[in-house]
């Protein structure tokens, strides 16, 4: 039997609270102990409750005496349920040590775990495992393992998994075809799609959802008009499930059709945030801004809380409408309204904002002010502002952290000549273009591509 190389087990009773003890010592007697031990952990709701338990399951010896898969299986499931994947390890670890056999409820939670983890060479060791056992063709366990190598870019191996089932079920169908989407490789979930089809398979609503990802990606709109009808005829699908609708409002966003996504987003009787978020970031991103910002408005009406991802596409269609004050009173109340902290992708967006602006000295203070490092999409906007605004000073000092971010890129030495270039500063143009030259940074040439015409 193959053995994880992962962390010692630790104990856990220094953790105990006396009133947990209490809890204990008052209702144990009167209850089951599986079923107080099942209960327990399902209310479990953050990692030192989960940790108190985990030290009374360990003194009191109850996997011993009940050392049945489904209680080590409900320990690993609540660590991963709570995001502490090597801790949900270690106890895989454990019941392999103490001669318990996984089942095939087991491995899809280790795999979980695993991908938590970012360990491809865990999952391998899982694998194994599930060979040994004869459960590598359980469609859940199978499933689990096909996501697992997508995760880790192994498409090959993933194929290969499926492959190797003479029989596969649905569920393995729409593990490829998720994995392939997530993964941005859209035409090749289209052709598991397409396959799936043609052995007989009816998609159901996971299926679908996939797929629809896939196509917003592409933004094929034909394709989406085909998998909108395809929506209707998917087995087993839960008219009343807010996952379809969203899916199909954020595919038609990404098409470009807000007029069908708002049809879409009309006829829904209950709307998330997922649903307002969808819209708002259609609008922004095709250069609505008037229609994102009103329905930013109508969500909050709504009592609906928005989340970062919603405050990205507002902050997006003020840096695409040029409106500095409203990015400013969006960005704050962000965190003071909401209490939503700042992410990349935000102050990206008000770099951009300020830097078109030509408020390229408030636009320098808050990537200063940054509580993490700016990455090359961030600097890169500062850069275009600069080159717009013909600020070389500044200019300079962004390109030396492009070049430091990305020694191999030649995008700040052209974007810094073409700056040169303006300002008539002929002696530094020579002196970029040597640069370039003795780096063998060799430009890209440009190319168009066919579009197919309305």
């Amino acid at each position: 039997m193959p053995v994880f190389r992962v962390f010692h087990l630790k104990p856990f009773t220094s953790l105990r609270s006396t009133h947990f003890t209490t809890s204990i010592n008052t209702t144990h007697s009167t209850i089951d102990p599986v079923t107080f031990i099942t209960t327990h952990l399902s209310n479990c709701t953050h990692i030192p409750q989960l940790h108190q338990l985990h030290a009374h399951i360990i003194t009191t010896h109850f996997l011993h005496s009940n050392p049945a898969p489904f209680n080590w299986n409900n320990i690993i499931r609540c660590y991963a349920r709570l995001h502490a994947p090597h801790k949900a390890l270690n106890v895989t670890v454990s019941m392999l040590r103490a001669g318990v056999l996984p089942d095939h409820y087991t491995l899809p939670i280790v795999l979980k775990a695993v991908c938590q983890s970012f360990s491809t060479s865990l999952g391998k060791q899982v694998h194994s495992i599930g060979i040994k056992l004869g459960l590598q063709s359980n469609e859940y366990c199978e499933s689990g393992f096909i996501g697992l190598y997508c995760k880790a870019g192994e498409f090959e191996s993933a194929r290969k998994v499926f492959d190797e089932n003479p029989d596969p079920k649905l569920g393995s169908w729409n593990a490829v075809i998720s994995g392939f989407s997530q993964a941005g490789l859209a035409r090749d979930a289209m052709g598991v799609f397409v396959e799936m089809r043609r052995c007989g398979f009816a998609p159901d609503g996971v299926t679908m959802v996939s797929l629809m990802s896939a196509c917003g990606s592409i933004g094929d709109l034909d394709l989406a008009l085909q998998l909108h009808k395809c929506v209707f005829q998917a087995k087993d699908m839960d008219k009343a499930d807010i996952l379809m609708p969203n899916s199909l409002i954020d595919m038609y966003g990404k098409c470009g059709r807000m007029d069908l996504a708002y049809r879409v987003f009309a006829t829904m009787e209950e709307r998330n945030v997922s649903s307002w978020t969808s819209m708002i970031v259609g609008y922004a991103m095709h250069g609505h801004v008037k229609e994102a910002l009103e329905c930013f408005l109508f969500m909050r009406e709504a009592g609906v809380k928005p989340n970062y991802v919603t405050f990205v596409g507002v902050l997006s269609a003020c840096v695409h409408g040029g409106t500095v004050q409203d990015g400013r009173y969006y960005f704050k109340m962000m965190r003071n309204l909401y209490g939503i902290t700042p992410q990349l992708q935000h102050y990206g967006c008000m770099v951009d904002l300020l830097g078109r602006a030509g408020l390229l000295d408030e636009a320098r203070k808050m990537v200063e002010e940054m509580p993490m490092k700016p990455n090359s999409i961030v600097w890169g906007c500062l850069m275009g502002a600069c080159e717009k605004h013909g600020n070389v000073d500044m200019a300079e000092w962004v390109a030396k952290h492009l070049q430091e971010l990305e020694p191999w890129s030649d995008g700040s030495y052209v974007v810094l000549s073409n700056i040169y270039a303006n300002k008539g500063m002929w002696k530094e143009v020579e002196r970029i273009r040597a640069i370039m030259k003795e780096r063998k940074f060799a430009k890209v040439p440009g190319y168009s591509l066919t579009t197919k015409s309305d």
